[in-house]
């Protein structure tokens, strides 16, 4: 079978002449510009996840699922884990940078850097150098985006997101600066769980939000 159109025009010509299929540029992923107000206490997943929700809609955007990037802790087996909380991608920010197109690339090589991790309105979070310094971010995760292991029976999460005081949080830095760990997602651990304690390694009780595809 000849296609004389192909011939004549060539491919590239042809190919500007089909229809493309545009990228979604919704936002689906943010920094929260504020924490609970409460330290570490969220509420628990579903205050942490309200708040993304809350935060999302007053940026104008209201028609996403939200989950917060958090894991939780359990007595005798793994916990929630953040990686299967926040559907496989892709994600984009508040000015349309895509962050990852999978739950693979968001866990080994993401786009995530200060100038990317953007709140919901699109603004720049602080980090290592600016006054103050908010790029302690709330995980409770492991690099790889897993939850601890039984095994590991200190607080990492502050009491699965209820404890203002007590505990101790696994946190990731946004800026990819700081301590000598450049991990997004797992950093250090806070030295408690208050906002007081948040702060004084750089935090603010901030968290990450990422929206499911429906």
């Amino acid at each position: 079978m000849k296609f004389p159109l192909l011939a004549t025009l060539g491919l590239a010509a042809v190919a500007t002449m089909l229809p493309v299929q545009a990228q979604d540029t919704s936002m689906s992923f943010f920094i929260t510009s504020v924490g609970s107000g409460n330290g570490a206490d969220l509420g628990g997943l579903e205050g942490a996840d309200a708040h993304c929700a809350t935060l999302a809609e007053a940026a104008g955007t209201t028609d996403q699922t939200w989950r917060a990037y958090l894991g939780t802790q359990e007595e005798g087996k793994r916990g929630v884990s953040p990686r299967d909380r926040i559907g496989q991608g892709p994600w984009v920010n508040a000015k349309g940078v895509l962050i990852a197109a999978n739950l693979d690339e968001l866990h080994l090589s993401p786009n995530i850097f200060k100038s990317t991790a953007l709140d919901e309105n699109g603004d720049l979070v602080n980090g290592r150098g600016d006054k103050p310094n908010r790029h302690d971010i709330l995980t409770g995760s492991q690099a790889d985006g897993t939850a601890f292991f039984p095994s590991v029976t200190e607080d990492r999460t502050c009491g699965n997101w209820t404890s203002s005081g007590e505990g101790s949080a696994s946190l990731g830095h946004h800026d990819r600066h700081g301590g000598g760990n450049t991990s997004w997602n797992a950093a250090h651990n806070s030295r408690g769980c208050s906002q007081e304690d948040l702060s004084k390694t750089g935090g603010a009780g901030l968290f990450m939000c990422f929206a499911i595809s429906e």
